[in-house]
């Protein structure tokens, strides 16, 4: 979807200055914010992808006037009241009104360090060979889905060079909106600066990994 997330390449939003020695979190608040998504997504509630979306379809002036974390719980209570976890009421004010329904898996304190260390691997078997292989000329495809999609803004209808293989993967433009893992073949992509920007940009090659959904051959 185009979101207000997609803003690779766009101008009007001024330099990005890296913070000197920039915390982790900036306020206790926000180490609460991540703790609590997490401990969410554990549960199965949704998936990764599902997640991602719920932040990326926030209204675009909310989404550009919150901070990082904000946006993280924001996206968590629109997650949580679409999944019927709980109403917009109790968001509202913090406090249930009936009790809360079961969810399939709860994270418990002692088992965190596991959980973080084994992450969510999303690399799955499939039967299909890869389409593409290193060296090959490809174009992304020009589209403009209203759905989650991995592919950004600015790539669309590009031309580029597979540069790498990197397995199958969870397909998040299905996973996204529960229709399935879907699982495709995913490639790094060399794009030209000059073909994503025009000839008189400054910038370095762009290298992006995408799905095969999104390749055509040139």
């Amino acid at each position: 979807m185009n979101g207000p997330q997609d803003m690779g390449g766009r101008d009007g939003f001024g330099p990005v200055v890296p913070e000197s020695d920039e915390p982790l979190f900036h306020a206790p608040w926000e180490r609460r914010a991540l703790a609590v998504t997490v401990a969410m997504g554990v549960t199965g509630s949704w998936t990764l992808d599902e997640s991602r979306h719920a932040r990326e379809s926030l209204p675009p002036a909310d989404y550009l006037a919150s901070s990082y974390y904000e946006i993280w719980l924001a996206g968590l209570a629109n997650l949580i009241r679409d999944h019927d976890l709980a109403t917009a009421e109790e968001l509202a004010d913090g406090h249930a009104r009936e009790p809360g329904r079961a969810v399939k898996r709860v994270l418990k304190a002692e088992a965190v360090p596991t959980a973080l260390a084994d992450g969510g691997p999303v690399d799955r078997p499939v039967e299909t060979a890869p389409r593409f292989a290193r060296g090959d000329r490809v174009r992304t495809r020009l589209d403009s889905p209203s759905t989650h999609t991995r592919l950004p803004g600015y790539a669309r209808g590009r031309p580029g060079t597979v540069e790498a293989v990197r397995g199958a993967h969870v397909f998040p433009d299905s996973n996204a909106h529960g229709k399935g893992e879907d699982p495709h073949w995913l490639y790094s992509v060399r794009f030209a600066a000059a073909d994503l920007w025009g000839a008189e940009t400054t910038a370095s090659d762009v290298f992006i990994d995408l799905w095969e959904p999104y390749l055509e051959p040139v």
